[in-house]
């Protein structure tokens, strides 16, 4: 016999009992950015290796460790998508929507990362993300954020914090770095691999280690705030303001950067305590360069990302996973199985919402009774010789202490109708 083969490690199966809670939080989301003007789109999952190197940066771990990268028949190096503005980027350029243009979108899908599996990280992940173009006030980063604060709101979502900062633009970064560099280098022992390997290259990220070795020598370090420009100051103190006027509770954190190089002024993030070291489930801000960096039109952009297994981590508990089926059709004999499919197709046309499962591949009565109540069906129906001849359909409430009925089927229309209600 063949061995049985397995998922790919960190690549997870969602199968049928997940999935309700997987469309709960995607029907949520979507309603909601739609209730706020956002458009959906949808790219490709692969993309040329370039717009990723263009975009997050060579020396990001991202791209240097991480990504899917594969060289296709034609000798071309394509890389699944390890992240999603990027591809939006590229998408709307290519086709027209950013040229002297305000836009807002989404999307949702797969991501895909070769990186250790963590708790609610793998290496295919799924994230919803969202990206506004065309404003450069701080009021759109104060928008996406209390987007996010209602997202959870809906999800019933309370065990998260926000934490903000500003990046400044390149020169503010571009000096800050200078003097990150050599302060680094002063400590150049205490420094472990990765972050000697960030030093010379990406030295802000150094400040994003979780090593807490290192948590006293990062909290010592120059601040990139004091280096800011006044008008990234002001655009900063701006947005606290809309917070503070929400009544939106964050704390400043001068050592959020995030991990791509894109970003620039607002940075933010959601975290909680109860996923771990890797608590982040919705991150994102400004990248105000990255249209002209792909070619496009110099202009301002603003977005954020959040990861739908962690999410679904922190809310499953709270929401009703379970799939609901109303009824289920028993057929009892060899004529009731043409009568019953038909019956069901009528009640479909006519019972918008129904849900409705005929059961196919004969079996007992009794057999069928378990079913459906496996199924977690309201009513069974039951179709038989007798009810064909007598032209009824019997029902049988399968949650509730009532007697079996034999009703019409005009009857079971405004029982079925009352039920999907």
């Amino acid at each position: 016999m063949s061995a049985i083969l397995k998922a790919i490690r960190g690549m997870k199966d969602i199968p049928p009992c997940d999935t309700p809670y997987w469309q709960q939080i995607e029907k949520t989301a979507s309603d909601l950015l739609t209730s706020y003007g956002y458009r959906e789109i949808r790219m490709p999952i692969v993309e040329k290796t370039e717009l990723f190197a263009r975009s997050i940066g060579d020396v990001t771990d991202i791209v240097e460790k991480e990504m899917y990268t594969f060289e296709d028949r034609n000798g071309d190096s394509l890389t699944l998508r390890p992240e999603g503005t990027a591809g939006c980027v590229r998408a709307g350029i290519e086709n027209g929507l950013l040229h002297n243009q305000i836009q807002r979108l989404w999307y949702q899908g797969p991501m895909f990362r070769h990186e250790r599996p963590q708790k609610e990280r793998y290496r295919q992940f799924h994230q919803i993300g969202v990206e506004a173009f065309g404003m450069d006030g701080p009021d759109i980063d104060a928008e996406l954020i209390l987007l996010t604060a209602r997202l959870w709101q809906n999800l019933g979502l309370t065990d998260v914090e926000l934490q903000i900062n500003s990046l400044g633009n390149t020169d503010c970064r571009n000096n800050h770095r200078k003097i990150l560099v050599e302060y680094f280098n002063e400590h150049k022992e205490s420094l472990d691999a990765d972050s000697l390997n960030r030093l010379n290259s990406n030295p802000l990220r150094i400040l994003d280690s979780k090593n807490p070795a290192l948590q006293s020598l990062i909290n010592d370090a120059p601040r990139l705030y004091d280096y800011l420009d006044s008008e990234s100051v002001d655009h900063f103190e701006k947005l606290k303001s809309m917070l503070d006027a929400a009544d939106k509770k964050y704390s400043v954190n001068h050592r959020l950067v995030r991990g791509l190089d894109y970003y620039g002024k607002t940075v933010f993030e959601w975290v909680s305590n109860s996923l771990g070291a890797q608590g982040t489930i919705c991150a994102g801000g400004r990248y105000d360069g990255l249209v002209s960096q792909l070619g496009g039109k110099a202009m301002p952009a603003a977005g954020f990302a959040l990861g739908l297994e962690r999410l679904l981590a922190l809310v499953k508990d709270k929401m009703d996973g379970a799939s609901k089926t109303h009824a289920y059709l028993i057929l009892a004999g060899e004529n009731a199985i043409q009568a019953g499919l038909v019956l069901a197709e009528k009640l479909r046309n006519e019972v918008s919402g129904l849900q409705l499962i005929t059961n196919c591949g004969g079996g007992s009565v009794k057999n069928q009774f378990k079913k459906a109540d496996k199924a977690g069906a309201e009513f069974a129906l039951v179709v038989g010789e007798t009810e064909i001849e007598n032209d009824v359909v019997g029902v049988k409430y399968l949650r509730e202490n009532k007697e079996q009925l034999n009703v019409t089927r005009q009857e079971l229309v405004k029982i079925l109708s009352d039920c999907v209600k």
